[in-house]
Parts: C-alpha cells; sequence; structure tokens
C-alpha cells in the first residue's frame, strides 16, 4: 500500500496509523473518511439525523428535501444555512409554507408509530411507499454504461484518499460523467448528486445515474422520485430494489464489470452496442 496523499479532500481527517508489510512494523499517516451527525431542520422544525461526510452540504440538503418528497422542485427552497457545533453539523432548511404544511401534517400522522429507522423516515408506510412511474427516457448501450463506471473512478477523490466511501454520479447515455458526489452513506452520496443536479438544472431522467454501491430500495425510490429513468449499480440489487424499479418503469443493471452486467428490469432502454 502506498502512502496516502498529503493533501486531502474534503471530508477526510488524518490518523496515524501502523502498516505492517512482510512481517515488519512500519509507522505513518493514512487518510479516514470523517463520520459526522447532521441534522436537517425545516423552517426550525428538526426532521431527521443523518451520519454524513461533511461535504457538498448545500446539495445533501436539497438532495434530502426533494428524494423525501418534503419539497416538490428547487424553487421551493428558499435558503440552505449550515451551523457547526460540538455535537455535529445542523442544516437549517427554509421552505415554502405550503410544504411546511404538509410536512407537519405527515409527521402527525406518523405520532405514536413504531420507527423503522430507515434514511430518516418514521414508519413502515414511508420505508415502503410507492415510487412513482418515471418516464421514456434515453436509449443507452451497454457499452456507455461501461464507459461511465470506468469515467467515475478517477471522480472519487475522497475514495481515493479513504478507500471507505460511496459514490454516485449523472452520465449521459454515452457514457460522458457530467456530475459526481461521495459520501460516506450510499443514499447520502445519491441525496448529494441530486441535489447538485436540480441545482444546475440537470434532468436526471435525460442520462443515468450511476452508483458504486448496491442497489437498494431507498436508492429506487430516491432515484424514481427524480424521474430516474436508468440506474446503474457496480453491485447487485435486492429483490425489493428489482420490484420497485419494475413497478417505476426504471432500467435497473447492476454487477457492472466492464462490459459483462445484468439487467434487472426496463430492457427496452438497452440498445444493442455495436460487435468488435
Amino acid at each position: 500500500m502506498e502512502a496516502p496523499p498529503r493533501d486531502s479532500p474534503p471530508g477526510a481527517a488524518p490518523a496515524e496509523v501502523l502498516r505492517l508489510r512482510g512481517g515488519q512494523a512500519l509507522p505513518g499517516r493514512d487518510w479516514l473518511c470523517e463520520e459526522i451527525a447532521v441534522a436537517l431542520e425545516f423552517n426550525g422544525i428538526s426532521h431527521a439525523v443523518m451520519l454524513a461526510t461533511p461535504a457538498d452540504l448545500e446539495d445533501f440538503a436539497l438532495g434530502f428535501a426533494l428524494t423525501e418528497g418534503i419539497v416538490d422542485h428547487a424553487g421551493e427552497v428558499f435558503d440552505i444555512r449550515i451551523e457547526e457545533s460540538a455535537q455535529g453539523i445542523s442544516l437549517q432548511v427554509d421552505i415554502a409554507s405550503r410544504r411546511l404544511q404538509a410536512l407537519k401534517l405527515r409527521r402527525r400522522s406518523l405520532a405514536g408509530r413504531t420507527g423503522c429507522g430507515l434514511c430518516g423516515t418514521d414508519s413502515l408506510d414511508q420505508a415502503l411507499r410507492p415510487v412513482p412511474t418515471v418516464g421514456a427516457g434515453p436509449l443507452v448501450e451497454p457499452d456507455s454504461l461501461a464507459r461511465a463506471v470506468e469515467a467515475l473512478r478517477p471522480l472519487q477523490p475522497l475514495f481515493e484518499a479513504t478507500g471507505s466511501v460511496h459514490a454516485a454520479a449523472l452520465c449521459s447515455a454515452h457514457g460522458q460523467v457530467l456530475l459526481a458526489r461521495e459520501d460516506v452513506g450510499r443514499h447520502n452520496a445519491l441525496d448529494k448528486l441530486l441535489g447538485a443536479a436540480a441545482r444546475g438544472g440537470l434532468d436526471a431522467g435525460e442520462g443515468v445515474v450511476v452508483i458504486s454501491s448496491r442497489a437498494s430500495i431507498e436508492m429506487v425510490q430516491k432515484a424514481a422520485s427524480r424521474g430516474c429513468t436508468v440506474l446503474a449499480a457496480v453491485s447487485a440489487p435486492t429483490a425489493l430494489a428489482v420490484r420497485a424499479a419494475e413497478q417505476a418503469g426504471m432500467t435497473l443493471v447492476g454487477r457492472i464489470r466492464g462490459r459483462d452486467m445484468v439487467v434487472y428490469s426496463g430492457t427496452r432502454r438497452l440498445a444493442p452496442s455495436p460487435g468488435p
């Protein structure tokens, strides 16, 4: 293992370590991913506390608000403030008053139910909420998915330094990476990506979302909420995620290893690649 880089990307912290190589003990330095409690508050009302990497937090706040249905579009978020304390970070998000009323009603309806602890939700109804049907989306060649996964690897500076974070990227239908975000949590990385896309006016439904992790139900839910038509995962999906992708009409691809991959749903969007 090579010595870690002298400069670290945001979200990493140095640590003194002992490396064992060929029976020798070598003192050295490594970089570790930061994992901090991040509280999301909407118009002063506490909603959820997540463990996240303290980078791209404005993207995270907006993406979380969008993918959890707290707001319908970025225009309903008026301001995002980051407040640090000894306990962690608070994201103070100002949203439209009508969205706050809807949030209060939802929270009131959940009062007294057993919590499931899934991505800030409070009940099984919310955890297993129906996914919206996505649009037609582009045709995508399998080779484009392979190119997108390959192109994402050098765009993960935090993973390069620490080896312990996930990445999510929005790519064109031809495999070009348009945006990428990293986080210790795979769903946080996706929230950051979708928040950044919304801030930049990019439509996730017109491209491909690539994730470095497995495709769990929450990843499909969040992607579908933003109209994502193609979700490509380096690892495999869960059975529940595949059923949700089928319900949404989403193309779900996993186990991507070069030109080898598995298509679990939505095969109609996969265009045949040119022969060798």
